[in-house]
């Protein structure tokens, strides 16, 4: 396997983890800006529940985050068509949770504690394993 194939691997599974956690960022971002979605609900019983969703697909956040889990659900097709299950699946899902951590830091201002950032160190060393 050359270079140029393994750097063509490794560009799909990193577009998939990055749209993977924009979109999980722009839905956490969204669903929290709308807080409680028991506030919404209009009347008892089963068509209460159309305020909420009603909510949640008026929100832009929440659509952009939807729209970029759609994306990498395509990418994700994409990538195991040229990657391996057995790096994909693992690699995708690491650097995921990895960047999921990051990302809950940075934009969400999250408390990640270190139990937290132990856990994402040992998950980066797991992927370069794996890779290797």
């Amino acid at each position: 396997m050359n270079s140029a194939h393994i750097f063509h691997q490794w560009s799909a599974i990193l577009f998939v983890v990055v749209i993977a956690i924009i979109g999980e960022c722009l839905i956490a971002a969204g669903m929290r800006g709308l807080g409680d979605l028991d506030r919404f609900r209009t009347r008892p019983g089963l068509s209460g529940y159309l305020g909420p969703v009603r909510a949640v697909l008026s929100n832009p956040l929440f659509l952009i985050g939807a729209l970029c889990m759609a994306l990498n659900f395509f990418a994700m097709l994409y990538t195991l068509s040229i990657v391996e299950l057995s790096l994909a699946a693992p690699a995708i899902a690491s650097l995921t949770y990895i960047g999921n951590t990051v990302a809950a830091k940075l934009f969400l201002h999250e408390n990640v504690d270190r139990r937290r950032w132990l856990a994402a160190l040992f998950v980066c060393a797991g992927v370069v394993l794996l890779s290797k």
